[in-house]
């Protein structure tokens, strides 16, 4: 076997760099999406069942486009044509779903909504999916940690920018905040404008930027010998079962701490936008179009990207930190505190209001808004190890023949808990907590600490190449 060799720093950001404007993209979508759905007509107890498009269209996408790409090899390279493709189909439904308005005539806005939503999300899948396997064909073993965690840095400034563009057009450039009931407001659909753009951009970086290598190449680097008929065995529905049964224990015990790591964040992209708005802007249950719940939105995109800002910083350290200490202890402890800043938003609502100052821009708020930007920097901390550490212990126990189709799979482990919190969350909100959203961010808090406990059973396989 042919030794890989060592990448640059700038080739490693290359690789990943177009996860800039695929996590911009993703960022507008969670901080927006309850809020657009909510000024289209959706309620508070079906927002989880409308989510459950997002987890869907991954859990149908990733293993199709995974397996896809590893037989893929043309002038764009293995992993490009699909990342490429994806950019160009999320960019279109994000300039569209905002203005679901504009199609009342056609179709009912909420269902035009629902329908760009699920497009959108499955082609950030189309998009995302080859991004965690080309850093695995990239990146040679000795530089995966650094890998992982550059595009982990890059998903999170991407995030950042995400997620305070309606906020920073609102009371930075003073572009209108709110709209009638049944349509988005400028802010929000200019965001969309620019993060679609943006995200565009990014990728074609990526693409251009990166020369992925030729498959006799590509084989030598990866001990991957010539195929064989052999290979026929993992094809259509029958080989992709056949793959089921010779999945790497790693990836199985993964599977139970990626359940409650994304079985939290679910219902924290769901229920943080009400959360705000009932227990910090002391909003009506069901409230979603006052002046109060439009500012608790604005706010919740704060939020987010103080938490992606928080895990953008933890990742420059998260190298070294895993290095030192191993990843399974860094993934561990990230979980942990990413689940005590989800339980102590209970303790932390209302308060008079505060002039706060946010460099950019200053803001009236209530005193406890401010404050939990400190459980945040538990959530982004946990945010940044869960992008990062699965993948990188992962991507040692694969077949470097068929990444893509293993990560692929893997990703049913992210969507299956999504869509089993979307089928529940509503009713639990409902008959046990009376509407008050807070105590879900609470229940998001218990399932992460659970994950964290969970990474003590993950045994990791090493392999050569």
């Amino acid at each position: 076997m042919k030794k890989q060799p060592k990448l640059n720093f700038w080739q490693i950001w290359n690789v990943s760099f177009g996860f800039l404007g695929i996590q911009m993209g993703f960022a507008l979508q969670s901080a927006n999406v309850s809020r657009i759905l909510s000024n289209l007509g959706a309620d508070l107890h079906s927002l989880p069942l409308f989510w459950i498009a997002a987890p869907l269209m991954g859990l149908i996408v990733q293993p199709i486009v995974g397996s896809a790409s590893d037989k893929t090899w043309n002038r764009f390279g293995r992993r490009g044509p699909y990342i490429l493709g994806g950019a160009i189909v999320a960019a279109l439904a994000m300039f569209l779903m905002p203005n679901a308005s504009l199609v009342v005539k056609i179709m009912p806005v909420l269902a035009f909504g629902l329908i760009m939503f699920a497009l959108m999300d499955g082609s950030f899948n189309i998009t995302m999916q080859p991004f965690r396997a080309l850093v695995a064909d990239m990146v040679p073993k000795s530089q995966r940690n650094l890998g992982y965690s550059t595009q982990s840095f890059l998903i999170n400034a991407g995030a950042v920018i995400g997620s305070i563009l309606p906020f920073v057009l609102t009371n930075g450039l003073n572009i209108e905040n709110t709209a009638p009931e049944g349509q988005v407001s400028p802010s929000v659909i200019w965001s969309f404008y620019i993060g679609g753009t943006i995200l565009l951009l990014s990728v074609l970086w990526t693409v251009f930027k990166t020369k992925e290598y030729p498959p006799e190449e590509y084989a030598e680097y990866k001990g991957i010998a010539k195929e064989t008929k052999a290979d026929d065995q993992y094809k259509g529905i029958a080989g992709f079962f056949r793959l089921l049964k010779i999945t790497p224990k790693t990836m199985l015990q993964l599977a139970v701490v990626q359940f409650f790591s994304w079985f939290a964040l679910y219902i924290m992209w769901v229920y943080t936008t009400p959360s705000v708005s009932q227990h910090i802007w002391g909003c009506a249950i069901g409230d979603s179009t006052s002046v109060a719940s439009q500012n608790a939105g604005d706010w919740v995109g704060i939020l987010f990207a103080g938490y992606s800002l928080f895990a953008a910083i933890f990742s420059l350290f998260m190298t070294k930190l895993a290095s030192k200490f191993g990843r399974k202890t860094v993934y561990a402890g990230a979980l942990l505190l990413g689940g005590l800043g989800y339980i102590s938003t209970l303790f932390l609502s209302g308060g008079e209001l505060i002039h706060l100052n946010l460099l950019f821009t200053t803001v009236d708020v209530p005193s406890s808004a401010a404050m939990w930007l400190f459980p945040m920097v538990g959530v982004g901390i946990a945010w940044a190890g869960i992008l990062a550490m699965p993948y990188a212990i992962l991507s040692e126990s694969l077949p470097a023949d068929k990444m893509g189709v293993f990560m692929g799979i893997f990703n049913f482990t992210i969507a299956g808990p999504q869509i089993i919190s979307g089928l529940i969350a509503g009713s639990i909100l409902k008959y046990f907590f009376n509407g008050e959203a807070i105590y879900m961010l609470a229940i998001a808090g218990v399932s992460m600490l659970l994950g964290a406990l969970s990474v003590a059973f993950v045994k990791p396989t090493l392999k050569t190449n």
